[in-house]
């Protein structure tokens, strides 16, 4: 089968033939229809995150969606012919092992959840990242019905978020410094928009959560978050930024971080897909792109989430 391959950081992605996958004890090989493509992966790609890799050369792809192909010895609760996705994990394919950028992938069963009928390959693929993520970081703040919510950062994640958090029936005020996606996301229903979460300084937020972590957010979400509040960090647009310790320390603050999410979350988010209540904005892609698309999301060049589709 084809698979696109990493051989080692700041190498180019290449097109390889590799043998088909087989299922071992408590293992599943999954027929890939939909892979996504995330900014993590421009980081395995330029040295940032390649560390975190399993090994190289590697077969990339982490949000991962598809039919069930081969059950191994010991495989409980999946057939042949299901759809399932696999939630991103570090152990998991693209990271740990080899991924979902090819025709075929394996993993463990316990990493394998199923896919509602009605959720559509691409919204399925980034549910298993990119809506997990987003989901899991508003659950750790605990945000729930009322809840006076900042979100920084209304791109992929941040966008989701939203969706997620009017659903959970909080209060949303969005800062976003792209004012040109201004329009989008005021058509999802926020209760305020401005550039810097600063602006929502006298709403008393009890939660921010900090999609982007470019600059000086993180330090603003701090300023600005109510007494006793609750900041959670999940953008890693800079590797570190300056915070007032005073400002935590007067405020009694909750400074969280939050990385991915569980089996649980990811199936939830597929639940609210399936009900119609949320969905990702998705650019489809043909398999033979995967690399030109890490390519755009490392120059910035998309306004959605990239997959690529099998038919």
């Amino acid at each position: 089968m084809q698979a696109w391959r990493l051989t080692a950081a700041n190498e180019p992605l290449e097109l390889m033939e590799v043998p088909d996958p087989v299922a071992g004890p408590n293992e599943v090989v999954i027929d890939v229809k939909a892979a996504g493509i995330c900014h993590t992966d421009v980081g395995y790609l330029d040295g940032t995150l390649t560390s975190i890799l399993g090994f190289t050369p590697i077969t990339l792809g982490h949000e991962i969606a598809g039919v069930v192909a081969q059950l191994g010895d010991g495989v409980t609760g999946l057939s042949v012919g299901q759809r399932v996705a696999v939630p991103a994990t570090i152990q998991g394919p693209g990271t740990g092992t080899d991924g979902g950028f090819a025709d075929k992938v394996k993993a463990l069963d316990y990493q394998v959840i199923p896919v509602p009928d009605g959720v559509e390959w691409e919204q399925a693929a980034p549910a298993t990242d990119a809506g997990m993520t987003s989901y899991h970081a508003l659950k750790l703040g605990g945000v729930q019905p009322g809840t006076k919510l900042g979100i920084i950062g209304a791109g992929g994640l941040g966008s989701l978020a939203i969706q997620f958090a009017k659903a959970l029936g909080a209060k949303i005020h969005v800062a976003e410094v792209n004012r040109a996606a201004w329009d989008r996301i005021s058509g999802l229903g926020v209760d305020g928009l401005a550039e810097n979460i600063r602006d929502f300084a006298d709403e008393n937020l009890d939660v921010i959560v900090d999609y982007a972590g470019f600059d000086t957010t993180t330090d603003d979400a701090i300023e600005t978050v109510a007494f006793r509040g609750t900041v959670v960090q999940v953008g890693m647009g800079t590797e570190r930024t300056n915070i007032s310790t005073t400002t935590m320390i007067l405020k009694q603050l909750r400074y969280l971080g939050s990385n991915g999410g569980t089996n649980e979350d990811c199936a939830e988010v597929l639940d609210l897909i399936a009900r119609g209540t949320v969905s990702s904005r998705v650019e489809t892609i043909g398999f033979d792109e995967i690399y030109e698309s890490i390519q755009r999301f490392e120059r910035g060049d998309t306004k959605g989430r990239l997959v690529a589709l099998r038919s």
